[in-house]
């Protein structure tokens, strides 16, 4: 596996091969051993999640304020996505900045996003399928989400219609949850 960091510190791109035959693919998708060597530290599994999504659903930005903070891995096995990492740490030098990367099953690709940055992502095809593990477990108290449409951070989504929850699209801009102290490293 292949690990690069991203325009964010904290945030990285794994490439690995996809192996292709008459019976379908397979690829190493997460190996912790190269994971350890690129970021430097263990990547402990707390909690694994997959979502399905339609053409057009864009889930997001959320983090985890949980005490540990929330760390996660995430890949596309099956459709293609947009995937989206927004740094919402207002000490961090690339506050307010963000990294797109398409994503799909061929790809072989996945992101490492550190504790305290925001993630999100459209789904480019229906059926699109994303894994995700993380480093600690939901906890409702501890999650928040920022509008993936706000403006302030104005992340460049495919120009498709789109379908989000309410709870996305009512959720508060990076400035509003700034001044309820609800961002990462404000206490």
């Amino acid at each position: 596996m292949e690990i690069e960091k991203l325009a964010i510190e904290g945030a990285w791109i794994g490439r690995s091969s996809v192996h292709l035959d008459e019976r379908g693919s397979f690829r190493e998708w997460f190996k912790s051993i190269d994971i350890r060597s690129a970021i430097g530290r263990e990547f402990e599994v707390a909690q694994s999640n997959i979502s399905i999504s339609h053409h057009g659903v864009l889930r997001g930005i959320h983090y985890s304020l949980a005490a540990t903070g929330q760390g996660k891995w995430v890949t596309c096995v099956s459709g293609s996505i947009w995937d989206v990492v927004v740094d919402i740490r207002p000490s961090s030098p690339t506050f307010k900045k963000w990294v797109g990367v398409p994503m799909s099953a061929e790809s072989g690709e996945a992101i490492f996003i550190a504790e305290g940055l925001g993630h999100g992502f459209i789904a480019l095809e229906d059926n699109s399928i994303v894994s995700y593990m993380l480093t600690s477990s939901y906890s409702p108290t501890d999650e928040f989400e920022i509008n993936p449409l706000d403006s302030e951070l104005g992340i460049e989504w495919p120009e498709i219609e789109r379908l989000m929850s309410k709870k996305d699209s009512l959720a508060p801009t990076l400035a509003e949850r700034l001044a309820e102290g609800k961002l990462p490293g404000i206490n």
